[in-house]
């Protein structure tokens, strides 16, 4: 699975996929070589996106949800924005399993 986390700078996003890199490199059931990850600013999400499998919403960029609706619906791209104390706690493992759900779900809608 590839997971595109956005925020306003690109900085705390990639503190949270480091937390979520760990979740999956010290799990039993889950394998590092599945999961592809990328922290990225809201802003370069448009040139970005192509190639991934779900979208990440920080919490501090939930204001722009409108406009990366825009660019994820088209390309058939499920999106989730992150609760604002999930994030601020960093829990990577929370975040992957909202990523892992909200990917799941799109694919249950598509059938």
């Amino acid at each position: 699975m590839r997971i595109l986390l956005c925020c306003a700078g690109g900085f705390s996003t990639n503190m949270l996929m480091q937390n979520m890199k760990k979740v999956v490199k010290e799990s039993a059931k889950l394998k590092e070589e599945d999961f592809k990850f990328i922290a990225i600013p809201a802003d370069t999400l448009e040139s970005e996106i192509d190639n991934w499998d779900v979208v990440m919403i920080g919490p501090q960029v939930s204001h722009k949800v409108d406009f990366i609706e825009s660019i994820c619906k088209p390309r058939d791209i499920p999106y989730s924005v992150i609760d604002k104390d999930v994030y601020g706690q960093m829990d990577g493992a929370t975040v992957l399993k909202l990523a892992i759900l909200t990917y799941r779900k799109h694919q249950l809608e598509k059938k």
